[in-house]
């Protein structure tokens, strides 16, 4: 019996340094040493991002790379916010199939958002808030379909709000304010039906060609409305005058030249003296 126990702690001590010395997905290996690569580093906040460490950057739960948490020895969070980033987003990202959660937020990280990370099928958590990203936000994220968090806000993001986004239901928190945003806001998102969260105005403002509900009516670009009508009366009235001005005249020369007419008849049948 004591045998059988020994072989089993034996085996046991085996499995454990053996998954604690395996070396990573190489999915995952590609994902961060590609990521690293697009991403500008100036205050050397990523130095444990190695080479070393992309092979094998987990231990159980605990992760070698700075802002990484593992699971079951896979990258499934990365938090890099508020670490003076530069660079762009590579595409390459989406080889992280495990993550559910991506924050790179208040960072100084340009360029658009990777339409590959549809491919992220367990991503819960996307922020990318306070960056200067451009381009539009893919409608592809859709595809993500445990999204519960989308925070764009505080970009340079264009185009118009994918009405895709909407299809969501897991959605619960949804900021894409203060970017230059245009177009209506899908249904889909500003007026939810049934038990879907409900998002405010606030998830929308600051973008100043987006219509629609919730934010307030739309004012005309340069004039008001009451300014538009205003104008409108002011030049019907003041045709109205000078047609009346130019009537008023008219009647006057013609009455005028009526009655130098009739003064040259009698004059004719005057007698000289």
């Amino acid at each position: 019996m004591g045998i059988w126990v020994s072989k089993f702690l034996l085996v046991l001590i085996l499995v454990t340094w053996v998954s604690n010395t395996v070396s990573s997905d190489p999915d995952d290996e590609s994902c961060l040493s590609k990521l690293k690569e697009s991403l500008q580093d100036p205050t050397n906040r990523l130095r444990n991002w190695t080479t070393t460490n992309f092979v094998n950057p987990c231990n159980g739960f605990t992760s070698y790379l700075q802002g990484g948490t593992c699971n079951n020895g896979r990258i499934y969070k990365l938090s890099l916010t508020n670490l003076s980033l530069g660079g762009s987003i590579s595409p390459f990202l989406a080889n992280c199939t495990n993550l559910q959660s991506l924050d790179l937020s208040s960072n100084l990280i340009t360029g658009p958002i990777p339409d590959d990370i549809q491919l992220l099928v367990n991503l819960a958590v996307l922020n990318l808030s306070a960056n200067r990203l451009t381009g539009i936000i893919p409608p592809q994220l859709a595809s993500c379909a445990y999204l519960n968090i989308i925070d764009l806000h505080n970009n340079l993001l264009t185009g118009s709000i994918p009405q895709q986004l909407g299809g969501l239901v897991r959605l619960s928190s949804f900021d894409v304010s203060n970017n230059k945003l245009s177009g209506p806001i899908p249904a889909s998102l500003g007026n939810r039906s049934g038990n879907l969260p409900k998002f405010n105005a606030t998830s929308f403002m600051g973008n100043k060609d987006v219509y629609g509900y919730p934010l307030p009516p739309l004012k005309t670009k340069g004039l008001s409305v009451m300014a538009i009508v205003g104008i409108g009366l002011g030049s019907g009235f003041l045709s109205l005058v000078l047609s009346f001005t130019a009537v008023c005249i008219w009647l006057r020369v013609t009455e005028q030249q009526a009655v130098n007419a009739e003064e040259g008849k009698v004059s004719q049948f005057m007698p000289e003296y």
